[in-house]
């Protein structure tokens, strides 16, 4: 086995859900092993445990897994331009909030609130976490 690499079941009981949860994820292309040994056993980095928590978080806040891994797969976009574009967005929200009428007001809170959990969980991402 290489260095450092592990097999399914070691890579489930270190983030704590089934093999069947690996086998899923890797199936939609949430995971990637790194590579197969001699026998065809799947091997991973122990750092997909944190990816692993990582698309739990997301999942908890209602993003579908498909989105996740069309997130988790595509390519880095510049940040300055992906915050100035939230920076921007959350910005059009707090007018319309201000403007809204009070039956809307309510809806309007409830989305920001949203949108800040996600910011929030998206600031939790470790810089080194590999987006295959």
């Amino acid at each position: 086995m290489s260095e450092g690499l592990v097999r399914i079941g070691e890579l489930a009981s270190r983030a704590e859900v089934s093999s069947r949860t690996i086998d899923y994820y890797t199936g939609l292309g949430l995971l990637v092993p790194a590579e197969r040994t001699a026998g065809n056993y799947r091997l991973y980095d122990p750092a997909a445990v944190d990816r692993i928590h990582l698309i739990q978080r997301l999942e908890a806040q209602g993003i579908s897994l498909e989105e996740i891994a069309t997130a988790l797969n595509s390519q880095p976009e510049d940040i300055g331009e992906l915050l100035a574009r939230i920076d921007t967005d959350l910005k059009s929200l707090q007018t319309a909030a201000e403007v809204a009428p009070s039956e809307i007001n309510g809806l309007l809170s409830i989305i920001a609130a949203r949108v800040h959990s996600l910011i929030t969980v998206a600031l939790q991402i470790p810089p080194n976490l590999p987006m295959l």
